[in-house]
């Protein structure tokens, strides 16, 4: 079992930055891709970024030049830097591990999910 816990959402103001962070305890960390998605209200789940045990990365197409993904293996946490933000950004925001894939990019491929933080942008 892997435990995930994401922090960091709240209120922004457009172009501003936030950073979320999700930290994980349970299986060892390092063996799993970590990936960010999100779900706007009455939209469905949207992939933004994975980060793969070597640290390669991945991201949406919403999201790329704006968003970074990082990882800390020693404090088993993952990051999601976000810049640039708009109103369309707005969402919760939940990360996952994934055992499977080197980079997964679909809920299925991913075991676990963190409950979520929430991100609202105003214009």
């Amino acid at each position: 079992q892997v435990q995930l816990v994401e922090s960091g959402g709240g209120l922004v103001q457009a172009g501003g930055s936030l950073r979320l962070s999700c930290a994980a305890s349970g299986r060892t960390f390092s063996n799993y891709a970590m990936g960010w998605f999100r779900q706007a209200p009455g939209k469905e789940r949207e992939f933004v970024a994975v980060v793969s045990w070597l640290r390669s990365t991945y991201y949406g197409d919403s999201v790329k030049g704006r968003f970074t993904v990082s990882r800390d293996n020693a404090k088993n946490t993952v990051y999601l830097q976000m810049n640039s933000l708009s109103p369309d950004d707005t969402a919760v925001y939940y990360c996952a591990a994934g055992s499977r894939l080197t980079l997964p990019r679909r809920g299925p491929d991913y075991d676990y999910w963190g409950q979520g933080t929430e991100v609202t942008v105003s214009s």
